[in-house]
Order: structure tokens, then C-alpha cells, then sequence
């Protein structure tokens, strides 16, 4: 089972916001080439993890992706989970790019939740309403947060983090009960 989040501080929060790297991936990446030279780039995400993101998504929370690396494999799995806010910066100035989503979004910082895992999120954790972390964040990451996975990045933290989140806003139980009627029904 996982930790609670203050119901308080959870009802505020009206945009979830994921790191990608050692959060949605186990931090790991694959790199190639195809036999024409072109760079091939692969990831790792976690399916439970997805469906964490849809169920934050039905529940009426924007969802949006800020990362320090620029990939294809993150924007197709972002289309895949239809999320709101996609922002790649090789430079990981993530702050800046998560202060123009929000402003953007009529969103305030403490209406923010952040899922990071080390020093690229700092800045970001030290500003959000709901700052979280991994399982295995650094140890800076975790001493900004005020929520910790019991999983790994890669391996079911989203999913941890957005059952925690949407069972303190009282909303888990109807999300399940409405994925499934849906899937019953055909839909």
C-alpha cells in the first residue's frame, strides 16, 4: 500500500506533471542506429503506469510531460496517453518550460503536482503544491519532496503516485468503477 497524501492538499491539485527518465522509464536508454546511419533511440515505459495516466486524465486532472531530453519515443508514448502538455528541453530548463504551461493553462504553482527523481527536478519540486518523487530518487530529490513512491521510476511509481493522489482527492474508487463499466459496455 502505498503512502496518503493530505486530501487537502490533493483536492487543490489540478495538474499532474512527469519527469520522464527514472520516472516514467527505469532511467535506462537504448541506443542505435539504423543500417542507414539514422539515430534510433528506444525507452521502456511501464503499461500500468499508462493506465495511471488515464485514470488522473478521466478524473478531470491535465496531465503534462516535462523533460530534459528531446526523443521520439517520448512523443509517441505522450500521443499514446493523450497528454494535455509535452515539453522536451535538451538543456532540462524545466522550470521555465513548466511556468509558461501553467501560466498558459491558468494554473498556480500550488496547483501543481510533480512526479520527479533527481537534480535536473529540483527546481521544479522546490516550487510545486504536491512535490514527489520515486522509489529510488536521489537523495536531494527526496528531501525536496512531500510524497515518496515505494516503487522505481519505470517499474509503477506513476501508477503508485496517481492511485495515492486520486484515492486522497476520494476519486479512485469511481475512476476503477467507471474504466470498467466502460470496458463492460464495450466502449
Amino acid at each position: 500500500m502505498f503512502e496518503p497524501i493530505d486530501p487537502a492538499l490533493a483536492r487543490r491539485i489540478r495538474m499532474v506533471v512527469f519527469d520522464v527518465d527514472g520516472v516514467m522509464t527505469d532511467g535506462g536508454v537504448y541506443l542505435g542506429a539504423t543500417a542507414s546511419g539514422e539515430s534510433v533511440e528506444l525507452k521502456r515505459f511501464d503499461i500500468q503506469d499508462g493506465l495511471g495516466v488515464l485514470m488522473l486524465r478521466n478524473a478531470g486532472l491535465r496531465v503534462a510531460i516535462v523533460t530534459g531530453r528531446v526523443s521520439e519515443a517520448v512523443r509517441i508514448r505522450a500521443g499514446e496517453l493523450k497528454v494535455d502538455d509535452l515539453h522536451q528541453d535538451p538543456k532540462a530548463d524545466k522550470l521555465n518550460a513548466l511556468t509558461e504551461i501553467l501560466q498558459r493553462n491558468g494554473i498556480g504553482w500550488d496547483e501543481a503536482a510533480f512526479l520527479g527523481d533527481d537534480l535536473p527536478d529540483l527546481a521544479v519540486l522546490r516550487r510545486v503544491g504536491l512535490p514527489a518523487v520515486v522509489g529510488n530518487a536521489t537523495s536531494d530529490a527526496r528531501a525536496a519532496a512531500v510524497w515518496a513512491a515505494k516503487k522505481h521510476g519505470g517499474h509503477g511509481a506513476v501508477r503508485e503516485f496517481a492511485e495515492a493522489l486520486l484515492t486522497a482527492r476520494g476519486q479512485w474508487a469511481d475512476a476503477v468503477a467507471q474504466y470498467v463499466a466502460e470496458r463492460e459496455a464495450g466502449r
